[in-house]
């Protein structure tokens, strides 16, 4: 069993191997002897002669010296006999072109000798050999110990040549201690598979076919000369991984990275050395995460191209002065995109050209300001300006940032959802596209799948449910979905609607758990069952040993395929375009997207609650997250009920006997307002103090009196409605508060009452009462002012 946990062939240990042959016993001169020059000379002109190869050999006994050590080496090698003889040949007539023997020949010449390509090889050797003598030549010479650099061949069988070397049943024992590991990872065993090629390889350079001995350093140093090739560098990490496994190597390569050397050169460019020297200092000295060192360093970087150009005296962030900070805060206000930068290549085309955002230039002011309080904190400046007050972000830039959640429209998001659950096998292939086609004419089909269909399941239900960070969605840990149990046992919550899903350590807090969706615990339950047996990865985060829910081949799903794989797949089913009117669909766009529907929600969640649910350390961050929608503030905005709220209506009466009689001109009430429980005659009623205490007015008229009962068996009596604008005291009161009513009460207790003041006298800046009438158009209907219509004679 191996540390990971995946069993190894146990009846078949790693074989151990000699050369078998002592090259110390041969004259291994590297001039040819006269002798020797005359018997090889005949090689040269061999064309066709009808003599065999055996005889041909026989008959070089001047040149036994050399022929002794060809057929010593071939003699056990896994090769035939004609294959054989014409490597020994091939070797004798270039020792006999050379005017050398083979002992002596340098890398140059054996590189030419055995061919950096196959094509090469035929060429150098014309007519006289065929395709299988390639590896037997150069099998020989790597176990003569004349030329064991073979990363200079290029391209030939790596396999093959190992197994004339080693042996092929040793090679093998070997090969499939490895693919016993890898096959438990997930990858199909195939007899010709690349894995093989890499492992015969290492090998080879490694001079044994055992793994025991090989180093990290052998590995990463291979992998760094395979630099060109990515391929060969990712199955070397591949290999490393296994070797892990099986315990052979204390720990796995690094994964693989740019080189660093072209990286630096790249950075350099436009760049003062003196200024790339303080950033990597920064960079290597800095405790920040890498994501976080590597943007403030792009934008450090920028402003040294920015002094290159126009203060090319000032090399070092020791020379800054406030001037010089307030000058680099003023270009960033009016930087566009592709102003000093490295290069353009992953730009948007559109987008060159055009002013920063200002988040943009928040954010480089703000990097630039961490990376000048650090090294003043440091001591590596002298403290000449204060970097928070000369590079702080001017406060335009900063009124023009707010919360804007790219939230997905609504019909969008419904197809993704319906995609992300329906996906099949028939999703995964893909047409190609190049010319080719199959034997009935039809374009050629083939899978697109490089992980099996139930992670794409679980992962697309986790990016589609879950609101999670692409971070945290890659590292998930197996077991991280449980179900909703009774507090203190283990069955299952009567309301079982939701799951629990263990969120790992994030980058504003710790580990929490947050209910999901029973659809992502059943997604993930189903992945679980199926996936294979993983090695541990350490946690970013927290350096623990952990076994990653999302992992296929001993690799962890890169963050980077949920937006460059699975949204592009998720689309294509859906039928929907990459991209919207708000930008591409990305990943943390999904997060915005389902905050922003929970807190829309019927029975919506809080923005507290929301915080907690994503993880957020304040309610501030979540704000960017949230938009509601127009649809649920015209529902709160009725509900609010901000006009009933602040205007109640009332019921007047008009007596229109009393109008057309002239009593009205004479003094008498013509106009009665309908309280409930009474009348009041006061013509200015909407602004009276005591509307709320009018029994003791000699304007009010009990209901219930002969007065009020008159009045109202009157015929042609006109209601009217009128809206009435309320105090905030009355507006308690009316809303049921006792207390507040009981207030109201009090203050007016010394306040004379309209009849005690006079009767037809308007408060001073208030047009009469009479003038606004509200005559609503049906019930409930919102009214309309109109200034009643007067006859010529009413004065």
């Amino acid at each position: 069993m191996t540390r990971g946990g995946t069993a190894a062939p146990a009846e078949t240990p790693l074989p151990s191997w000699s050369p078998g042959i002592d090259t110390a016993r041969y004259d291994r001169r590297g001039t040819l002897s006269v002798p020797e020059r005359e018997a090889l000379a005949p090689l040269l002109t061999l064309r066709g002669t009808g003599q065999s190869t055996e005889a041909t050999i026989a008959a070089l006994d001047g040149a036994d010296r050399l022929r002794r050590p060809l057929l010593d080496v071939l003699a056990d090698m896994e090769a035939g006999p004609l294959c054989k003889r014409k490597a020994i040949l091939g070797m004798l007539r270039w020792c006999a072109r050379t005017d050398r023997a083979f002992w002596g020949w340098d890398g140059a010449t054996w590189c030419e000798v055995l061919g950096t390509t196959q094509a090469n090889f035929f060429s150098a050797h014309r007519t006289h050999m065929d395709a299988t003598v390639r590896q037997p030549m150069i099998a020989a010479a790597y176990r003569l110990g004349c030329f064991r650099d073979l990363r200079a061949l290029g391209r030939y069988d790596r396999v093959g040549v190992a197994g004339k070397v080693f042996g092929r049943k040793v090679l093998e024992d070997s090969l499939q201690a490895v693919e016993c590991v890898t096959s438990g990872w997930g990858y199909a065993l195939h007899p010709r598979s690349a894995l093989r090629s890499v492992a015969a390889e290492a090998l080879l350079l490694h001079g044994s076919p055992r793994f025991d001995g090989l180093t990290v350093a052998q590995l990463e140093d291979w992998r760094a000369w395979h630099r060109p090739w990515r391929g060969h560098r990712a199955l070397l990490f591949q290999l490393g991984r296994a070797l892990e496994e099986l315990g052979v190597l204390e720990r796995a390569p690094v994964a693989c990275s740019s080189d660093p050397q072209s990286l630096r050169t790249a950075r350099a460019q436009g760049l003062g050395p003196t200024w790339l020297a303080w950033v990597e200092r920064w960079e290597g000295t800095s405790t920040l995460s890498a994501k976080t060192r590597a943007s403030v360093a792009w934008a450090v970087l920028k402003a040294g191209r920015w002094l290159q150009r126009h203060h090319p005296t000032v090399s070092a962030p020791g020379e800054w002065t406030r001037e010089l900070a307030v000058d680099y805060v003023a270009t960033v206000d009016r930087m566009h995109v592709g102003d000093y930068v490295q290069r353009t290549a992953g730009l948007q085309p559109a987008r060159l050209g055009q002013p920063l955002s200002p988040r943009a230039k928040d954010r480089c002011l703000q990097c630039l300001r961490t990376f000048f309080l650090d090294i003043q904190e440091w001591g590596w400046t002298p403290l000449r300006f204060n970097p928070a007050r000369a590079l702080a972000t001017p406060r335009a830039v900063k009124a023009a940032i707010g919360p804007a959640p790219r939230i997905i429209a609504d019909d969008i998001w419904a197809k993704l959802l319906w995609a992300g659950l329906n996906l099949s096998e028939d999703d995964l292939l893909v047409t190609v596209d190049r010319g080719i086609e199959g034997r009935d004419g039809a374009p050629r089909i083939r899978t697109n799948a490089y992980y099996p269909l139930a992670m794409l399941q679980a992962l697309a239900v986790t990016w589609l449910f879950a609101g999670l960070r692409s971070d945290e969605i890659v590292r998930l840990r197996v077991g991280c979905v449980r179900d909703h149990t009774r507090p203190g046992t283990d069955e299952p919550h009567v309301d079982a609607d939701v799951c629990l899903l263990d969120v790992p350590v994030h980058k504003t807090g710790r580990a929490f758990t947050k209910p999901v969706d029973p659809v992502v615990g059943e997604a993930i339950a189903s992945w679980e069952r199926l996936r294979p047996r993983q090695p541990d990865f350490a946690d970013r985060k927290t350096g623990e040993a952990t076994q990653l829910l999302f992992c296929y081949r001993a690799r962890p799903v890169p963050r980077s395929y949920l937006n460059g794989g699975l949204i592009p797949l998720l689309c294509r089913k859906a039928g929907v375009p990459p991209t919207d009117a708000r930008g591409p669909i990305s990943s943390h766009r999904a997060r915005s997207t389902i905050a922003s529907q929970l807190f829309n929600a019927r029975e919506p969640m809080t923005l507290f609650e929301l915080q907690a649910w994503l993880g957020h350390r304040s309610p501030e961050t979540t704000q960017n997250y949230v938009a509601c929608t127009p649809t649920r503030l015209i529902q709160s905005y009725r509900d609010a009920g901000y006009f009933a709220r602040n205007v109640r209506a009332i019921e007047v009466l008009v007596d229109q006997q009393a109008v057309k009689d002239g009593a009205a001109a004479a003094g008498a009430p013509w106009r009665y307002y309908d309280l409930g429980h009474g009348l009041c005659t006061y013509e200015f009623f909407d602004q009276c103090p005591h509307r709320m205490a009018c029994a003791r007015c000699d304007f009010y008229v009990p209901k219930g009196t002969s007065a009020a009962q008159l009045l109202e068996s009157k015929q042609g009596l006109l209601r009217l409605i009128q809206e009435i604008p309320l105090t905030d005291e009355e507006r308690a009161a009316v809303d049921g508060d006792m207390q507040a009513l009981e207030r109201l009460l009090q203050r007016l207790a010394a306040e004379p009452v309209p009849s005690d003041v006079g009767t037809a006298t308007a408060p001073q800046g208030f047009v009469a009462a009479a003038d606004l009438v509200e005559i609503p158009a049906h019930p409930g209907a919102p009214s309309t002012a109109q200034p009643p219509q007067r006859q010529p004679d009413e004065g």
